[in-house]
């Protein structure tokens, strides 16, 4: 199969796209977080196409894009108040919502559950996408099971090349890391699932009455998982990743980069321009990917998983990262290197 890259701009390019997600096809296309590999959210088969082209598990639930708020209710059974509100105020943006699933929308897109998570992206060409396509469609991030997230065209094309036909190219993603996820089934209480852009600080200060938990850890072996990123391991580099945290980064990343040199070990590091500059001269630039400055949150995730591939193909056999806070932006960040990292994160 041959993957075309394609710029739409023609009611002709979306409704080309379109017309694939009708006839059963996978298309990948831009959201303001992440590019997602879709398919129609209402055919079972054509669902299972995005299993096929990620080897990723079957219980591992996607999430239905929407184009508008009309097109949730035709998703779901019903939604709640706590549920409209948060719709409301934050879509189109990066926050899922988890809601009991109308029972036309197969099974294979939630796993098997009863629910299912919809979202409405803040990305103009994925929103005339998904209404040329006039169904909800259902994505996960647009990579092979378990790699870092794909946030331009030419990175799904490194993983999907030969196994769909279309990419529809709509530039850099902005956010650079996936949607906020919120469990709203349960009366009074908003559970946040998968953290994000939409932080768990503004969805308290939406509702001052109800109370946000965090569920954001990996699910049983033996259970299904609630909301994708929650039992397998997902955005990993190729080769070893440690994340270091705290005060003295600098210094610990200098030794531990020395330490593995003399061991014959080639590292390269993701850090903050801050640290980068105290690590000048032991390790060289080609080995450095500059994060921006310490503490920008929004300059970090929209890098985050640029960096996570970049030494991909580089002769290197270790990846040392530098972390952040986990107030704001920054859960959603150290949510991901946690998962890319397998946990090994290390507070100095």
């Amino acid at each position: 199969m041959n993957t075309e890259i394609l710029r739409p701009t023609s009611p002709a390019d979306f409704e080309r796209a379109a017309q694939l997600i009708r006839s059963g096809e996978l298309v990948a296309f831009p959201t303001e977080t992440v590019y997602g590999l879709g398919a129609n959210g209402l055919d079972a088969a054509s669902c299972r196409h995005i299993y096929e082209a990620k080897g990723r598990p079957s219980d591992n639930p996607l999430i239905l894009h929407i184009a508008d708020l009309a097109m949730a209710q035709e998703a779901v059974c019903a939604v709640p108040p706590t549920a409209a509100h948060l719709l409301t105020v934050f879509a189109p943006g990066p926050l899922t919502v988890i809601l009991p699933k109308a029972a036309h929308i197969p099974d294979i897109v939630t796993g098997g559950l009863s629910t299912v998570g919809v979202r409405c992206p803040d990305h103009d060409i994925a929103r005339r996408f998904i209404r040329t396509a006039g169904v909800p469609i259902a994505a996960p991030s647009a990579n092979t099971s378990g790699r870092p997230s794909p946030t331009t065209a030419a990175t799904v094309y490194a993983d999907m090349a030969g196994r769909i036909p279309l990419i529809l190219d709509g530039g850099s993603c902005r956010l650079g890391v996936e949607s906020t996820i919120v469990d709203c089934t349960e009366e009074g209480i908003v559970t946040i699932l998968r953290p994000g852009a939409v932080t768990r600080e503004m969805i308290a200060a939406e509702l001052p009455h109800i109370e946000v938990r965090m569920d954001a850890v990996l699910t049983a072996a033996d259970e299904a998982p609630r909301a994708p990123g929650m039992k397998y391991t997902h955005y990993a580099p190729r080769v070893p990743l440690t994340v270091y945290v705290g005060t003295d980064v600098a210094a610990a990343l200098r030794e531990e980069i020395l330490r593995r040199t003399a061991a014959g070990e080639r590292t390269a590091v993701i850090a903050s321009n801050e640290t980068l500059t105290v690590l000048c001269g032991i390790v060289s630039a080609a080995h450095t990917y500059n994060c921006g400055a310490r503490g920008n949150h929004s300059a970090l995730a929209s890098c985050l998983y640029d960096a996570l591939r970049r030494f991909d193909n580089m002769d290197v056999t270790s990846l040392l990262a530098e972390g952040t806070g986990e107030t704001g932006l920054g859960l959603a960040i150290m949510n991901r290197l946690r998962k890319a990292s397998g946990g090994d994160v290390r507070f100095v």
